[in-house]
């Protein structure tokens, strides 16, 4: 069957269509992966015995394929009452999943910071919600820019796994284009240079991020 030029240009409107809803999925499960990151490290330095507790959930995570835990969500909560919507299910899966890398990302970049410094702000009367985030935070954010960025476009190229629960972003699109006219090629083609765009964007953003907190750092 040969590449069918004009019939790729038909379906560009319709993957289009799909790319908001992809978008926001990935936007939310990037905040809710950095979130749901930091709270896990921060309680992971709060005493021993919580952060054996936040050891073992975060290892869990991470060693628990991202298929697993969007299947686990969408076929398994069911039979206890919770039912969720496909979007839902896969901005929180993937949320978590990466929120287990990133709280790694997060421990190396407060690692690096001197242990001084929190000691020297608590003892200017400070609370330790504010050296959290007034002292600790802005200076592990110039030192994870990069990592961080890195995890942000892994969540957006993950987008796809949610189209095996039904969820109409770009991948889930593709699949129905190629299933009900048979052509596999000029679909997939498509998708893969649309990703290959926002990848590239997002990762140019970042990059630009890393450059202002280094800016901002030198001061």
């Amino acid at each position: 069957m040969a590449f069918d030029l004009p019939f790729l240009l038909q379906i560009l409107k319709a993957i289009f269509q799909a790319m908001p809803l992809t978008l926001a999925i990935a936007l939310v499960s990037c905040a809710g992966a950095f979130l749901l990151g930091f709270a896990f490290e921060i309680l992971r330095r709060v005493n021993r015995p919580l952060g054996l507790l936040m050891r073992l959930i975060i290892d869990f995570i991470r060693s628990t394929p991202l298929l697993v835990q969007i299947y686990f969500f969408y076929y398994v909560l069911p039979y206890y009452g919770v039912v969720l919507p496909g979007v839902v299910v896969g901005g929180m899966a993937l949320s978590i999943y990466y929120s287990g890398y990133l709280a790694e990302v997060f421990k190396a970049g407060i690692d690096t910071i001197p242990a001084g410094q929190s000691e020297a702000a608590l003892a200017l009367g400070l609370a330790p919600m504010d050296v959290t985030f007034r002292v600790i935070a802005p200076q592990m954010l110039r030192n994870i820019a990069a990592p961080m960025g890195n995890y942000f476009v892994s969540i957006l190229k993950s987008t796809p796994y949610l189209a095996v629960i039904g969820v109409a972003e770009m991948m889930g699109m593709t699949l129905e284009i190629a299933s009900s006219t048979f052509r596999y090629a000029e679909p997939m083609l498509l998708l893969g240079i649309v990703f290959f765009i926002l990848a590239a964007t997002m990762a140019w953003c970042v990059r630009r991020l890393e450059v202002r907190l280094m800016q901002s750092s030198k001061r």
